[in-house]
């Protein structure tokens, strides 16, 4: 008689499910510690599985044939984020919304529910990491209190499901899906195969029911969604809520959207009262000087579909130590480095026994190449104490050669700087102004081509010490 196969012992990470034959104190894939615990071995390949054919749970039809109604946009009651799902919630789906703790997830969500719940829609806010009490307070200072919103405070998934049989409602948030758990599943609520199951299951749900599903969702201290990864790929819809606990403002960016763009951003204001929508977020971003100032410039970077104007400030000052500083606030410190070294190579301005410091206003962060020349802007200006004419604004990408590339969306973003109010352009050389390139003029404003970095700063007269009116 042949001996029975051997079950090897499998160890799994409980926040990234990474499997492995032994014991290991970090995980090697995602480096947290002590994560990885003993599983439950796998079935055997091939065990169970079924070959016969079943029965069918509804006929399959002609695409043309299924109906779209089921399927149509239901607004949020929040513009901004119908913006960035696509035009609204659709029935059936589900959308998780992860971001920081304190970021305003729950608020956020909360102020969704009161206003599904306004148009008298039945809505089920499940809260697992608060009580039913502390929900209820904040939406007394958030005005969310409504007749068909109704709020249940369970961790256990039977429970959870018993609610949306009870309540029938068209919209169940459930903040959060690491606080659930499934009693029949191994593991603990927050783990990989815990998390998996339970959204696996409100999933179900959604699909068959034409409910709409949010689900809040933990990062890790990388920024990344905790738990499995499949998680990502269950929901429909997976966004991510961004903001400086320093500042009020906050941005919802699509990752994964299959019923709209996943290059929408949302902007919203988070105070004492709630949160609300703000349509036009340029003024957050920019200070309005009266008088030239050295060591600023304008750019335009782009949000996803929306333009934003955002003002760059940079100081240069003599270092006395042997290593001069470097640092940065909203900026990639290794574009500050590239940019500084354009201009000590192509412009003369020397930075290697100085202190440099650049930073953004308003907490916005700029990682578009398309920001680099506003970047060399304001560095010169600061080096040589000279700034830039008012009213200017300023985009394009530098290469290591000193050229100034072009960047997406220039007429777009040329427009939004004409509606604020800015009186010169200075966007990369393509084709000549007028002849196919840039526009010469949009709205009032004057559009001026530059091939290089060097030309640019000769353009807006940033010269050692004086200031001069070239435009």
């Amino acid at each position: 008689m042949s001996k029975p196969a051997r079950v090897r012992a499998s160890f799994r990470c409980a926040e990234c499910g990474w499997e492995t034959p032994r014991w290991v104190g970090r995980c090697l894939e995602c480096r947290a510690w002590g994560s990885v615990a003993e599983a439950a071995p796998a079935a055997s390949a091939g065990a169970g599985v079924r070959t016969t054919a079943g029965p069918v749970s509804s006929p399959a039809v002609p695409i043309g044939e299924v109906p779209q109604e089921a399927a149509a946009f239901r607004s949020s009651g929040v513009p901004e984020l119908d913006r960035v799902l696509g035009g609204g919630m659709v029935p059936g789906a589900a959308v998780l919304l992860a971001g920081e703790p304190g970021v305003g997830k729950s608020t956020l969500l909360l102020e969704v529910a009161a206003q599904t719940a306004r148009r008298k829609l039945r809505t089920l806010y499940v809260t697992g990491e608060e009580s039913a009490s502390q929900v209820r307070l904040r939406a007394d200072r958030t005005g969310g209190v409504q007749d068909e919103l109704y709020l249940a405070a369970e961790t256990d998934l039977a429970a959870v499901l018993g609610h949306v049989e009870a309540v029938r409602p068209t919209l169940v948030v459930v903040d959060s899906v690491q606080t659930i758990g499934a009693p029949d599943t191994e593991g603990v609520p927050g783990g990989v195969t815990q998390v998996k199951e339970v959204a696996a299951a409100l999933i179900r749900v959604a699909k068959t029911r034409g409910i709409t599903v949010v689900l809040v969702g933990h990062v890790t201290k990388d920024g990344g969604i905790a738990g499995p990864r499949v998680l990502e790929h269950l929901v429909d819809v997976v966004l991510h809520f961004e903001g400086d606990r320093s500042s009020r403002f906050r941005m919802v960016r699509a990752v994964k959207n299959r019923f709209g763009p996943v290059d929408e951003v949302g902007c919203f204001d988070l105070a004492a009262d709630g949160i609300s929508a703000v349509t036009d977020p340029t003024g957050l971003f920019v200070e309005h000087h009266a008088a030239r100032v050295p060591g600023t410039c304008v750019a335009v970077t782009m949000e996803g579909r929306r333009p934003l104007l955002a003002e760059v400030q940079a100081l240069v000052t003599a270092s006395p130590a042997e290593r001069p500083r470097r640092t940065t606030s909203g900026l990639d410190s290794s574009r500050v480095a590239m940019v500084l070294a354009v201009l000590a190579q192509h412009c003369r301005v020397r930075t290697q026994h100085a202190d440099v410091f650049a930073s953004t206003v308003g907490g916005a962060k700029l990682t578009e190449p398309a920001t680099d020349l506003a970047l060399a802007v304001a560095l010169a200006s600061a080096h040589h104490g000279s700034a830039p004419p008012l009213g200017t604004v300023v985009m394009g990408e530098i290469g290591l050669a000193g050229e100034v590339r072009r960047v997406r969306d220039l007429r777009v973003r040329l427009g939004e700087a004409a509606r604020q109010g800015f009186s010169h352009a200075v966007v990369p050389w393509h084709r000549g102004v007028g002849e196919g390139g840039a526009p010469a003029e949009v709205n009032g404003m004057r559009v001026i081509e530059v091939r290089g970095v060097a030309e640019a700063l000769d353009l807006l007269g940033i010269v050692d010490g004086r200031e001069q009116d070239v435009l």
